[in-house]
């Protein structure tokens, strides 16, 4: 939504880690488990009225059944906001929607699934959400303290999504804010060619390297799988090996996060244009020689991210089709191979001679559409 001048009313989140005390640990695991079951007990009523034939029940019908059936059936829900159990039947209605939406259009879009405890402990709170100097104060849970400062904290706020990974609690803060339109981003512009062998080739020849977050943990995550695998299943050990699973599991995919937020970051506040490939990466995750590779880059994020990073920061971002020939055609002289192994990592051109590494080729063929 534009404003008048220059600026634009945007969405923005703002995550802090919390620092809550015991007490309010269990509170916000009341609220989880709150969430959790008033899903699950719309999932079952929807799950009956489709066996009947009948039409779902959207979440405001789904909420007057919740209330009549709490009084009785869940008589601890005077302990949590009214807001987790609301909040949770709004996401029940809009994963139906993404099902029926994704059968139309021939996306494969999963049948929404029970949450379970352990898997899925988060809540979604509206209302009087507000924010003090290092501190956060949600309904029904009071004045938490946040780890990290919250002094660039801006903007309405519309909802505050709270989640539990691992045995750290965190808070997104869903705000409306004005961001004023940034100047055009004076640079050079610059193709993308995404990879295993290095993360990215850019045009200008620079290489970025993947952390390989998973590939550098994956001995001690399947050491620790097993683990868990050996253990009396409710015994306290299990939790604790469970603990530390989902803790190994949360340090690879910070490593992960924390390189595509500074790349993508430095890309669009560096270059005036960027250019990349609209990869299947659906499809090609299918290949099982190459699918944890793939899905350990994070191809797909790094994309979302400079989506809106470069609406921000004032650079465009270009998307080739995803016929473009990339690979096979010379940067030089425009020839096409009609053959090209995925094994060849240097690409040599038998029109002009061009001899040069296979992505660098491509990204300049990225870069050129530029023009």
């Amino acid at each position: 939504m534009r404003l008048g001048g220059d600026a634009v009313l945007v969405r923005q989140a703002y995550r802090y880690e919390l620092d809550p005390s015991v007490a309010q640990r269990t509170l916000l695991a009341k609220h989880a488990g709150t969430a959790r079951f008033a899903y699950n007990f719309g999932l079952v009523l929807c799950r009956e009225r489709l066996e009947k034939g009948e039409k779902l029940p959207r979440a405001m019908e789904l909420h007057r059944l919740w209330n009549a059936f709490k009084r009785e059936g869940a008589p601890w829900w005077v302990e949590v906001s009214k807001c987790a159990p609301q909040e949770a039947l709004r996401d029940l209605e809009r994963a139906f929607g993404n099902f029926w939406r994704g059968r139309r259009e021939g996306r494969p879009v999963g049948f929404p699934r029970f949450r379970k405890k352990g898997v899925h402990d988060a809540f979604r709170l509206t209302g009087s959400i507000r924010v003090q100097p290092r501190h956060v104060v949600l309904p029904r849970l009071g004045k938490i303290r946040t780890k990290e400062p919250t002094d660039k904290f801006q903007g309405r706020i519309l909802s505050a999504s709270v989640v539990r990974e691992a045995n750290r609690w965190y808070v997104s803060l869903t705000v409306e804010r004005e961001r004023q339109d940034p100047m055009p981003v004076v640079g050079p512009s610059v193709g993308i060619d995404l990879g295993l062998m290095s993360f990215a080739v850019l045009s200008d020849g620079t290489a970025l390297k993947s952390p390989r977050a998973l590939e550098r943990s994956l001995r001690r995550l399947r050491r620790l799988s097993q683990a868990q695998s050996r253990k009396r299943k409710g015994s306290q050990n299990q939790r604790k090996s469970a603990l530390r699973l989902a803790r190994l599991h949360r340090r690879i995919r910070c490593q992960r996060q924390d390189f595509l937020h500074k790349a993508t970051t430095e890309l669009a506040r560096t270059k005036s244009v960027i250019v990349v490939e609209d990869l299947n990466v659906r499809g090609m995750i299918r290949n099982r020689h190459l699918a944890r590779h793939i899905a350990d880059a994070g191809w797909a994020e790094f994309r979302r991210m400079l989506s809106y990073k470069t609406v921000w920061y004032g650079s465009r971002l270009v998307v080739a089709p995803r016929f473009f020939a990339s690979s096979k055609a010379c940067s030089a002289c425009g020839a096409k191979k009609d053959d090209l192994d995925l094994s060849e990592r240097v690409y040599r051109c038998d029109g002009c001679g061009n001899v040069m590494d296979r992505d660098l080729n491509a990204a300049r063929n990225l870069a050129a559409l530029t023009l």
